[in-house]
């Protein structure tokens, strides 16, 4: 049960998210920009960092939520999220990302756990400086999204399905539209 009054039956961040607008606006867009947005790591190895990160804060809802959106970019390759989620060391991914998914669990602890062998590291398998900051923020980003989502004790359904069928349209969508406007009318904002 929520802390707080939530919109019942809304699951993960969306009820948070309904409650203020005004703050769902600016965390959606920089979801979009991160996640969704041009850069040279695909849509689909930016959704395994926040993964990666959601499943270290146990974050269920955005573990599964974002494994999703994953799988979806990755032709429906929920064994390869699952890897990630476990030991992305042994996962079939390129040694570029290993590396920028050490660099996220580290931030995931805390920033300062990120080292300079840890940055060379990336460097050494072809990662820029855009997509180190870029790692940097979206773990970061994920701690703020976990424990807003986890601080508030929001529902999060267990049946992976929803969350295939909404992580097909995130991966389509984007963000900046994720929780409608009018749904967000008449929520209890006091």
């Amino acid at each position: 049960m929520p802390h707080i009054p939530l919109p019942e039956g809304i699951p993960g961040i969306v009820g948070p998210m309904m409650y203020r607008p005004e703050t769902a606006k600016p965390l959606n867009e920089l979801a979009h920009v991160l996640l969704h947005g041009p850069n040279s790591l695909t849509p689909g190895e930016r959704e395994l960092i926040a993964t990666y990160v959601s499943a270290q804060n146990d974050c269920f809802f955005c573990q599964t939520i974002h494994g999703a959106v994953a799988a979806h970019h990755l032709g429906g390759n929920e064994e390869l999220v699952q890897t990630v989620k476990l030991g992305f060391e042994q996962a079939p991914v390129s040694d570029k990302l290993k590396a920028l998914l050490a660099i996220a669990g580290k931030v995931q602890k805390g920033g300062k756990s990120v080292t300079t062998a840890d940055v060379e590291r990336a460097r050494k398998h072809g990662a820029t400086d855009r997509e180190i900051h870029d790692t940097v923020l979206i773990a970061a980003a994920f701690c703020m999204y976990n424990r807003y989502v986890d601080g508030l004790a929001t529902w999060a359904p267990q049946d992976p399905q929803p969350y295939r069928e909404r992580g097909a349209v995130l991966a389509e969508d984007g963000y900046i539209n994720s929780v409608p406007a009018n749904a967000a009318a008449g929520a209890g904002n006091d």
